[in-house]
């Protein structure tokens, strides 16, 4: 990474034109494949104070594979101090940032970097991020997270205080909903040695932003992801072949289904295909904690969900198989 340039340095070099690798296909860009009619269909917004948000959350997970909530508990004042917190990193100076950088070559997976190396096509996205894990204890590295930043760890670790009750609240209203018992979801895919990973994503302002992806179009390969973005627009979900804008909501945390949750389901929950766009004027920034199963964990269809008549749709599968094998794009 020190000798990679960062997404946040050249944007801030006076590019005039976006340099040609950012450059999409015009099957991917943005400002050709949004959809702007004005009857788009609403992307659910959940109250998780109102009688039977439960089945809601359900009906969400099967028809879209995301929705947001509000009224989910978490104090305001928690996601303040950790977005607070994450723009002081982005904030620091280039070579204080680098010294977190993770280097994938020594298996070093946590820290700063960037998407800046290439996809299949050859194209870059217009992205930084910072990332480490809060959970279980035995995987969290406290030296990759910022020494000199006040506040850092205490405001990471209160958030995922909140993110785990959150996360097992869901769980149960996802496994009621499929008849099974209220623990079994959380149970399966890893009960209390689940992985809490927090990434930071950081998207400045880009010359060009309808030829440009923050993030190209991806499930995620998590379980659930719990996301609190900035103010600044940016996150597209795929559905009925259409590229939509999840609407900016105030307070509202926004839930992806991952791939695990698909498999466990049988395919009955969906996970969301979606992607990220940028802002030429402002600096999006957004807070995703992927819950992840053991790296050791197998997870596959719920004994109790295939039958003659649903036979399993997944192969059961250590997590970490399936993580080499969606990162390096092999056949599941």
């Amino acid at each position: 990474m020190a000798g990679v340039q960062s997404v946040q340095a050249l944007a801030t070099s006076s590019l005039a034109a976006l340099p040609s690798e950012f450059v999409r296909s015009e099957l991917e860009r943005p400002g050709l494949t949004t959809f702007r009619g004005g009857d788009a269909p609403e992307i659910p917004v959940i109250d998780m104070a109102a009688p039977g948000f439960g089945a809601r959350v359900a009906e969400a997970a099967t028809e879209w594979g995301l929705f947001q909530v509000v009224n989910h508990g978490v104090p305001a004042a928690a996601v303040a101090e950790l977005q607070r917190v994450g723009r002081e990193f982005f904030s620091l100076p280039q070579m204080e940032k680098v010294r977190y950088a993770m280097d994938a070559s020594s298996g070093k997976m946590e820290g700063y970097g960037s998407k800046l190396q290439k996809d299949l096509e050859g194209k870059k996205t217009w992205v930084d991020f910072f990332f480490h894990n809060l959970a279980p204890p035995a995987m969290v590295n406290h030296d990759i997270w910022p020494r000199h930043l006040a506040g850092y760890r205490e405001a990471n670790e209160e958030y995922y205080r909140h993110m785990q009750r959150l996360t097992r609240e869901l769980f149960e209203h996802l496994s009621t909903a499929l008849d099974l018992e209220g623990g079994a979801m959380w149970e399966a895919l890893g009960g209390d040695e689940l992985v809490f990973l927090q990434k930071i994503n950081f998207y400045p302002p880009c010359p060009e932003p309808e030829l440009t992806l923050g993030v190209a179009p991806h499930t995620d390969m998590s379980a659930l992801t719990v996301l609190v973005p900035n103010d600044v627009q940016g996150l597209q979900v795929f559905k009925d072949g259409h590229w939509y804008d999840a609407k900016y909501v105030p307070d509202a945390l926004i839930i992806h289904i991952g791939d695990q949750i698909e498999i466990l389901s049988n395919g009955r929950y969906k996970a969301v295909l979606h992607r990220t766009t940028v802002n030429k004027e402002k600096t999006r920034m957004s807070w995703p904690v992927f819950v992840e199963p053991p790296a050791e964990h197998v997870v596959g269809p719920h004994p109790q969900l295939v039958t003659d008549g649903s036979p399993a749709k997944y192969k059961a599968k250590k997590f970490k198989d399936y993580r080499h094998c969606k990162i390096n794009k092999l056949p599941m």
